[in-house]
């Protein structure tokens, strides 16, 4: 009898590796999942997708402090802000780990559907984000609900095995520091002792890639510009300075340096925005320090936006 049940025991632990084996880990990503049929890793985000189903599964990693607020934050009324209405809601518990799931359809426009996966663990809050577009049936809901509950996490990936698996090269760091990259398109520098940075006490360089086509040429994109700038919740009392558009490698650049209070502390601040447009997504650059370290810093920072390459 107890040969029978060490038998036993030994074969739940090798189903239970032999599924958690089936997880599929974009490149550098900690979220792994079994991914519905043909999707495949994505190029433009970390996550799997399927153009030709209009659909997609974007992964987001969080400090797993985070979860507690990023729950609190989606409400039916804000995700209906966000263009998502809620019919579904549950708490779930997945891979040892707990969690809620929210399903909604897309509102607006050729309208879809959406689900939102938060899970905790202590090293990190995972969030997963799930949408067909259309009415086509692309993939059907129990196909993406079995995709999402397969979800597994693994440990901490290096910063530089994150850096390579992004969308862009950065060939200049301008002396700074890689911190954190978010969502498979973006990246945080700093310089300074601290990676979690309060009231611009470090500078701080985001880089990011879009995950859409940039507007169209002209006036357009001097207003997406300056739009993207005032909606940064960070500043406060912005002033710009300078506002230009230019040509550079080929491409159309547009660059605003502006004077800003930190929302919180209040302290005067200097923020560069660069945003290269390419033909089919842009590459945005916002980098803030504080007003006394400007002229070190500026330079600096087009040094960074400036090596940027995007892989084909």
């Amino acid at each position: 009898m107890r040969r029978l049940v060490f038998a036993a025991f030994g074969l739940v632990v090798s189903l239970q590796a032999a599924i958690a084996a089936d997880a599929v880990f974009p490149p550098a990503s900690r979220i792994g999942i079994v991914p519905p049929q043909e999707m495949q890793p994505s190029k433009r985000f970390s996550g799997f997708e399927n153009p030709d189903r209009a659909a997609g599964i974007s992964f987001v990693e969080m400090p797993p402090e985070a979860y507690p607020q990023l729950v609190a934050g989606l409400t039916n009324d804000a995700l209906k802000r966000q263009g998502m209405n809620v019919t579904g809601r549950e708490s779930v518990k997945l891979d040892g780990r707990s969690g809620i799931l929210i399903t909604g359809n897309l509102l607006g426009g050729a309208g879809g559907r959406k689900w939102l996966l938060a899970l905790k663990d202590q090293g990190m809050t995972a969030l997963l984000v799930a949408q067909i577009q259309g009415d086509g049936e692309g993939y059907t809901d129990a196909q993406m609900l079995k995709a999402l509950k397969s979800v597994s996490l693994r440990g901490p990936v290096s910063i530089e095995e994150q850096l390579s698996a992004l969308p862009f090269r950065i060939g200049d760091r301008g002396g700074f520091r890689p911190v954190r990259v978010l969502s498979g398109n973006s990246v945080l520098f700093t310089e300074g002792p601290k990676d979690n940075i309060a009231a611009i006490e470090q500078p701080i360089v985001i880089l990011a890639t879009s995950l859409s086509a940039p507007p169209p040429v002209g006036e357009r994109r001097e207003q997406f510009a300056r739009a993207a700038l005032s909606s940064n919740q960070i500043l406060k009392n912005v002033t710009i300075e300078r506002a230009d558009t230019f040509r550079l490698k080929g491409q159309e650049w547009h660059e605003i340096v502006a004077k800003a209070n930190e929302a919180v502390s209040g302290e005067a601040i200097v923020v560069m925005q660069t945003i290269r447009f390419d033909p089919d997504r842009y590459v945005r650059m916002v980098a803030m320090t504080r007003a006394d370290s400007r002229d070190r810093d500026l330079p600096r920072f087009r040094h960074i936006i400036d090596s940027v390459e995007v892989n084909e």
